[in-house]
């Protein structure tokens, strides 16, 4: 369960991303979202909204938040509404943000301010379809669960943000275990 915290962290972040990019459909704020969290994970040891990511077939799902888009909660359904737009071959679900919303950075750090910023700064202009290329990268997070279709809706660990190898990895592992409550094993031949 989410604390409140993350919720409003959730919300300001599509808010965020949704004034700070062009055409921001459902999938291409999933990807957002999942690129944020994972790359500050892999920084911290945390998410930054607390979801849990599955491997689906066109990507990383956000599964709470799929099983919500439908009917939005009030916190959400108040601060952005879905506008369904045909494209060529599919209907967009652009987000728009409600008149008046305003980005929030009270409960964010210094640091996921920054990642916040850079996503959008990177992926602007990009189509959902352009960034897919990131997420679904060759043994990324997303491929290693997905594993042609048998880790079909499993979710994604978040430790595999973290390249094996990396300096801090185990640091930072160890950081996420204390901060979820040892939900993540050491790694082998570790603590």
């Amino acid at each position: 369960m989410k604390t409140s915290i993350s919720r409003s962290r959730l919300k300001n972040a599509i808010v965020f991303f949704s004034k700070n990019t062009e055409a921001c459909g459902k999938i291409k704020l999933f990807k957002l979202l999942y690129m944020m969290d994972f790359e500050h994970f892999k920084q911290t040891g945390k998410s930054v909204t607390g979801l849990d990511y599955e491997a689906w077939k066109f990507g990383p799902v956000p599964a709470e938040l799929m099983r919500e888009w439908k009917t939005l909660r009030d916190d959400l359904s108040e601060a952005i509404e879905i506008i369904r737009e045909p494209q060529y071959d599919y209907v967009r679900e652009t987000v728009h943000v409600r008149d008046g919303v305003e980005f929030d950075d009270e409960d964010f750090t210094p640091r996921q301010l920054k990642i916040l910023d850079a996503l959008c700064n990177q992926y602007l202009a990009n189509k959902s379809q352009k960034m897919i290329d990131i997420t679904h990268e060759q043994n990324g997070a997303w491929d290693k669960i997905w594993a042609d279709g048998a880790g079909d809706h499993q979710t994604i660990p978040y430790e595999l943000a973290i390249p094996e190898g990396a300096a801090n990895r185990e640091l930072i592992l160890e950081s996420a275990r204390e901060s979820r409550g040892a939900a993540i094993p050491p790694a082998e031949g570790g603590y």
